[in-house]
């Protein structure tokens, strides 16, 4: 904080909270894209294989919702993965009209490297920090991300 602010919110623009979570959000992303180039992968397809791996086949919408991309990004990364050939588009049998995607063979087994790497780079990012103030945080930005979502008209909770 500058010598002349008391507080936070009289703080300069670069040192309030909102500006220390985009941040440090960037930060960690950066982080994750970092530890997960080494599987030649990037958070978002890390993120999509490690995802149906745990859940299994899904549509590319439900994946674009539980991974909150947009259907068109989530597309994209679909298509890249599918090129790799770590992941595929089946049939849906409950809807033709509607694909499902899965993880292939070597998407599998790419995706346990990528829960070691997840794994040792959480434990790395929560050093120094308590199981009790990893909660504090969550709920704190649990109600900042609901009070943001509140200033979207179009958000689905204010439809």
């Amino acid at each position: 904080m500058s010598r002349n602010a008391t507080h936070a919110l009289d703080a300069p623009p670069w040192q309030r909270v909102e500006h220390t979570l985009m941040t440090t959000a960037n930060e960690i992303r950066s982080a994750y894209n970092r530890c997960f180039a080494s599987l030649d992968l990037n958070i978002s397809q890390a993120t999509l294989i490690g995802y149906i791996a745990e859940n299994g086949p899904m549509t590319q919408t439900e994946l674009a919702t539980a991974l909150v991309l947009g259907r068109a990004a989530t597309g994209a990364v679909v298509d890249q993965l599918e090129t790799r050939g770590l992941v595929r588009r089946l049939p849906n049998p409950e809807d033709r009209r509607v694909w499902l995607v899965e993880n292939t063979i070597d998407g599998s087994e790419l995706a346990a490297n990528i829960i070691t790497v997840d794994k040792e780079l959480r434990s790395a990012l929560r050093s120094g920090t308590t199981q009790v103030e990893r909660r504090q945080l969550a709920d704190v930005l649990l109600r900042l991300s609901a009070n943001a979502a509140a200033t979207d008209p179009s958000h689905p909770t204010n439809l």
